[in-house]
């Protein structure tokens, strides 16, 4: 039995990653990790913004966030049977991390045309050209 990895950030092309990643893994045997990760705005970005509230808790928005997601996607007790990992870093990076030794990793694709689909699709091709097992890519 293996690990099937996938990336959760609570998107559309996101949740139907995660609903193939678990039929799959209903086929294969495999475990399923969720992963959603998070980063600090840039400085240059946050600093036009008023300051962060002393009690914000990056780490604990996100851990909602994906319990939301999969709970959403999967009804209670399909979440449950879910790992669930939150990370603080680059995405594409935080999921090459977590999927090293993985038998799969599963992304969202964005699904648009022109340049919106380079800027928004750039996760799914950079684990694509860069993951140590196999990638899908799921498309509408």
């Amino acid at each position: 039995m293996g690990r099937i990895v996938v990336g959760v950030d609570g998107s559309d092309p996101s949740v139907k990653a995660l609903r193939w990643a678990v039929r799959q893994a209903e086929l294969t045997g495999d475990t399923v990790e969720a992963v959603n990760s998070w980063e600090y705005p840039s400085t240059s970005w946050a600093s036009m913004m008023p300051g962060m509230p002393e009690d914000f808790d990056p780490q604990a928005v996100a851990t909602v966030a994906l319990t939301e997601a999969l709970e959403e996607a999967l009804g209670t007790e399909g979440a449950a049977a879910v790992a669930k990992v939150v990370v603080i870093g680059n995405p594409a990076q935080s999921l090459l991390d977590r999927s090293r030794g993985a038998n799969l990793l599963v992304v969202g694709a964005r699904g648009r045309s022109g340049l919106r689909a380079t800027l928004l699709g750039s996760v799914s091709l950079h684990v694509a050209q860069h993951a140590t097992c196999p990638v899908t890519v799921v498309r509408d």
